[in-house]
């Protein structure tokens, strides 16, 4: 139902759906949909129908299961975390009932010792439910969106039309240069490589642009990694250190 992460900027992942399709460029090489074809191979109900084989790879089919069971997780873990929610699917993918995203959004209601980290390449129906009242802002849940080119610029205007959110965008994986982005009510931008066998290249002038364009805006700054097939041997230094910056309502 949850596991401990190794992703770099969260804690935890919590999974109340599983399954995707594939949204944009940045989809291309995902992660979830390898690590969802072994799940479903291993024969985990969960992941049943998610993916399939497609030129030697596995790619999304587009199915998307609901998990219920799951629901309840984060109410069982009393110590603050930093949860990264829907790390195998997109909560707002357009086959998830709002209804079930009103229950997921309850429950991080109950949790204010979390923090709970919402990423989705589909921001524009996030702003709809805000803006139709279906789901609130809530302090501890971080609403974010994926930008990996300039070609899906438009999902952070989605993002700034919601008020009363701490807001973040993932420029991973960063496969193509931001020439000029306003982020200016963003408080919190990840940027990093693509990794695995099939990565696509990062350059430097491409994260430096968007270092410069952080500082300008006021956003804090995580580096994630420079990835590559071997993404630890390539690492996350950037300036000579590592930027592991988070919105400021995480500062003691």
């Amino acid at each position: 139902m949850a596991s401990i992460s190794e992703i770099e900027w969260t804690d935890i992942t919590w999974n109340p759906v599983a399954g995707c399709s594939i949204a944009s460029n940045g989809c291309t090489n995902c992660y979830a949909m390898r690590m969802a074809a072994r799940l479903q191979a291993m024969g985990h109900g969960k992941y049943l129908g998610t993916t399939r084989k497609s030129g030697g790879r596995h790619v999304w089919t587009g199915r998307v299961n609901i998990d219920e069971s799951s629901l309840t997780a984060p109410l069982e873990w009393r110590k603050s975390k930093r949860i990264f929610v829907n790390s195998m699917s997109d909560l707002f993918h357009q086959d998830v009932p709002t209804a079930f995203i009103q229950k997921v959004w309850d429950v991080m209601a109950e949790c204010p010792q979390h923090h709970f980290q919402v990423l989705s390449k589909r921001p524009d129906r996030m702003a709809k439910l805000f803006e139709s009242g279906e789901i609130r802002a809530l302090k501890n849940v971080w609403l974010g969106t994926s930008v990996e080119n300039s070609e899906v610029l438009d999902r952070v205007e989605y993002l700034k039309k919601i008020r009363n959110s701490t807001l973040f965008i993932s420029f991973e994986p960063l496969i193509g240069e931001i020439n000029e982005i306003d982020l200016r009510g963003v408080h919190w931008a990840i940027v990093g490589g693509e990794s695995g066998p099939r990565s696509r290249p990062i350059q430097e002038a491409w994260v430096e642009r968007l270092y410069k364009i952080c500082r300008r805006d006021d956003v804090a700054f995580f580096f994630k990694q420079w990835g590559g097939r071997n993404k630890k041997a390539t690492g996350r230094e950037l300036h000579g250190r590592t930027y592991d910056e988070y919105p400021l309502q995480l500062i003691p």
